[in-house]
């Protein structure tokens, strides 16, 4: 048990504390290559959420894991052979996240972090959306792999996009009893016919099924679990020393600056 995790406190100690920011973790449940659960997305973004929330608590900022939301924007899965995307419109998590932040703003609690696990799920507009419609400041991690990044050279071989050495040295790490590394393929993509595309200089919403062979993409096989455990520690660091900033600054204002 956990002070700092919502679903496993009771209502005497929560109602005890004046909560200064709450983390919201998104995830989505999808397919993950041969080897790693539908439900990677959600299983990363919630030890996640609690390692750096606890890193922040223990520095003494009064931050609340809310639960991981399991559903993402998976509208390009919907047509992979043979598997089970589970997917809402951004219209819907839209409102889902404004319901949210209702409820947060109803309860006094002012600072809200998205952490999101899913590259479906693109948080920034929907902060924008409610910029003026709500006292609560709302940040957005988007995505908590983007956070060390910079550090991915020294820590993989060849890090990739989805189900890939990163993700899967996370699931080694913090779920192994659910990973089949035996039956990881090398995480080979298609490219599309447009070099501006392949490039990167436009962007698309790309069919899974046309741009993967097993809906993985980079190879996973170099995985490690002290890689996932050298990637969470960073992550700890960066991320839980921000909501510790975060929780004790003052809402003046010229708040965030």
């Amino acid at each position: 048990m956990n002070d700092f995790v919502l679903a496993e406190q009771d209502h005497k100690f929560i109602s005890s504390q004046k909560w200064e920011v709450a983390v919201l973790p998104f995830g989505a449940t999808e397919p993950h290559g041969y080897h790693m659960p539908y439900g990677t997305d959600n299983f990363q973004c919630d030890v996640i959420g609690r390692h750096v929330c606890e890193h922040a608590y223990k520095r003494g900022a009064k931050v609340l894991l809310l639960p991981t939301m399991p559903f993402g924007v998976n509208t390009n899965h919907l047509k992979i052979p043979g598997g089970i995307a589970l997917s809402v419109t951004p219209t819907t998590l839209l409102k889902l996240i404004t319901d949210l932040v209702d409820s947060l703003e109803r309860q006094g609690i002012r600072k809200l972090v998205l952490l999101n696990g899913h590259g479906g799920n693109e948080l920034k507009p929907f902060a924008r959306e409610l910029f003026h419609k709500t006292s609560v400041f709302i940040a957005v991690v988007n995505n908590w792999f983007n956070v060390g990044a910079d550090q991915y050279p020294q820590l993989f071989k060849n890090a990739g996009e989805h189900a890939d050495e990163v993700e899967a040295s996370m699931g080694l790490a913090y779920f192994p009893e659910l990973m089949k590394m035996h039956q990881a393929g090398d995480g080979a993509t298609k490219p599309t016919r447009f070099a501006a595309i392949s490039k990167g200089w436009v962007s698309i919403t790309r069919p899974w099924q046309f741009a993967t062979t097993d809906t993985g993409m980079g190879d996973p096989r170099p995985a490690t679990a002290e890689k996932g455990r050298q990637l969470m520690k960073l992550l700890e660091e960066r991320l839980g020393d921000f909501l510790y900033e975060l929780a004790k600054a003052p809402m003046d204002e010229k708040f965030p600056y």
